[in-house]
């Protein structure tokens, strides 16, 4: 731990006295991420020792709950949707709706 708040403190350091500029702005990039992999260990320490595999859980569906999925064509949304549910997912009303288009008054 103690380790890891140096490395932040000398990175932090070495960012203060880098100059801002084109030249070493790939620098401070690198600076930068080192820093935010760093802290993120902090916040999430790695797990010592390797127990392997633990047990998991199961968790009962109850109630009802809506989602949308918004996404490109030909993504995937259907087929993720018809996995996490375990049901076929059937979506042929929605195509065969006929959008209105108003008219437009020109003067």
């Amino acid at each position: 731990m103690s380790g890891t708040l140096a490395k932040i403190a000398e990175i932090e350091s070495e960012m203060a006295r880098t100059q801002k500029n084109k030249a070493t702005a790939h620098h401070l990039g690198l600076l930068k991420a080192r820093l935010a992999k760093l802290r993120r260990e902090l916040i999430t320490p790695k797990g010592g020792g390797g127990g392997g595999p633990g047990e998991g859980f199961d968790v009962a569906k109850t109630g009802d709950a809506r989602i949308g999925f918004v996404g490109f064509p030909s993504v995937g949304k259907s087929t993720l949707l018809s996995n996490l549910a375990g049901v076929r997912v059937s979506f042929g009303e929605i195509y065969k709706v006929q959008p209105y288009v108003a008219p437009a008054h020109f003067a």
